[in-house]
């Protein structure tokens, strides 16, 4: 079961790369605009290894492991992977250029919560929450296509991060094939492995899914967050945290509910998702205030994320009582 683990991180990490690497290449080939791409393509392509977790885990009756991966991924996009781009150089970038990007996904993590403190997220509600994405992306596209801005320009350079290498439309279509194999069988592994520990040593499958789970689907995002961290590319970096998380919440649980619904367990209601919309808010009001992201808030995010880490190793429960 622990190699099944491995097999899932490493197959999920390389593949999702070749996936969105191949899929920007196919659809820049097919005259889909950049702008469309920077907005859709790559911030579906980082969040493919969550849906996939999600749905192989809600179909094979592990809703915990389903949205366990959900809130889990926002909390490690937001602590670990922003975190780590602040401790390698200071994130800071135009508020308008995120500005209608931050405020859509702190209303779609207050609607998810709504959502998910009922108890169940179902198909009517995931059928919402996909409609809502899409006419939020229809919407956005349509207005920065007439007039370009900060936030369209954002957009196009997380297009041009994925654009590094000249392939053949053969080759391109042979990396989103074998991308989007490795993030299937990835996911299969990471599910069935993860699964396996929690019976193992009898942890709750939900808190496999808010660490384990969520640190391997997190790995494209922190991956793609670095690198352009390490070119100066610190906007597009934030840019994928926002968009990773919005199609998330969005997309991967809404997805996932049509097909299965996802009882939501009582630790999740209770804790996970308050710590969620609390660094969401905390971050989103960062940006909104135009503040730069330096290397002692990298380290203080990081170390939060390993309170939180250790927080559900050694049991939620302490900590509420």
């Amino acid at each position: 079961m622990y190699l099944q683990l491995i097999i899932g991180f490493l197959l999920l990490f390389g593949g999702a790369e070749m996936l969105v690497r191949g899929a920007v290449q196919v659809a820049t080939r097919l005259g889909v605009s950049t702008l469309l791409i920077g907005m859709t393509v790559v911030a579906l392509g980082t969040s493919a290894p969550e849906f996939v977790v999600s749905l192989d885990a809600a179909l094979a009756g592990s809703p915990g492991i389903a949205l366990g991966n959900v809130v889990g991924s926002n909390i490690t996009n937001i602590l670990l992977v922003l975190g780590a781009t602040c401790l390698i150089f200071p994130v800071m970038v135009d508020p308008k250029a995120l500005m209608r990007d931050t405020v859509m996904l702190m209303g779609s993590s207050l609607l998810f919560a709504w959502f998910a403190l009922s108890g169940e997220i179902g198909v009517l509600e995931g059928l919402f929450m996909v409609a809502l994405l899409g006419g939020y992306f229809l919407y956005s596209y349509i207005s920065e296509r007439r007039e370009s801005s900060a936030s369209s320009r954002l957009h196009e350079r997380e297009a041009d991060e994925f654009r590094g290498i000249k392939i053949s439309a053969l080759q391109s279509w042979l990396f989103f094939g074998l991308g989007l194999a490795g993030v299937i069988i990835g996911a299969d592994q990471l599910v069935i492995g993860g699964t396996a520990i929690a019976r193992e040593h009898g942890v709750a499958e939900e808190v496999i899914g808010l660490t384990l789970v969520a640190f391997g689907t997190s790995l494209p995002e922190l991956a793609a967050s670095v690198m352009a961290a390490f070119r100066g590319h610190t906007d597009v970096a934030i840019g994928t945290v926002i968009g990773s998380n919005l199609f998330n919440l969005l997309f991967v649980t809404g997805g996932v509910a049509m097909v299965s619904p996802l009882a939501v367990p009582l630790q999740i209601q209770t804790f996970d998702i308050w710590v969620m919309l609390a660094v969401t808010m905390a971050m989103v009001a960062y940006l909104a205030l135009g503040m730069r992201f330096r290397k002692p808030e990298g380290f203080a995010l990081v170390a939060l994320y390993g309170a939180y880490v250790a927080l559900q190793v050694y049991g939620v429960e302490v900590f509420l009582g």
